[in-house]
């Protein structure tokens, strides 16, 4: 089976109009309930560490930031 130009536009038309047709079928399931799993698991840890490693990271940028300023000033430039 070889499509080209309208053909395939014509294909993609029919599947975006198939898919549209579906979305509202899965708009009205009935969600699926994650709390037993979210309740389960402790974020302070993560968070700490997240936290930990953005101060590490700005301080590095600080540091470089610092260094090409002291640069600039020595070469006068």
């Amino acid at each position: 089976m070889n499509l080209k130009g309208k053909d395939m536009r014509k294909l993609y038309n029919q599947l975006a109009f198939f898919l549209a047709c579906l979305l509202p079928a899965f708009a009205f399931a009935t969600p699926v309930d994650l709390s037993p799993l979210t309740a389960a698991v402790d974020f302070s840890s993560v968070t700490t560490a997240v936290l930990a490693i953005a101060a590490l990271l700005m301080a590095v940028y600080v540091a470089i930031k610092g260094t090409k300023i002291v640069l600039h000033m020595v070469r006068g430039g």
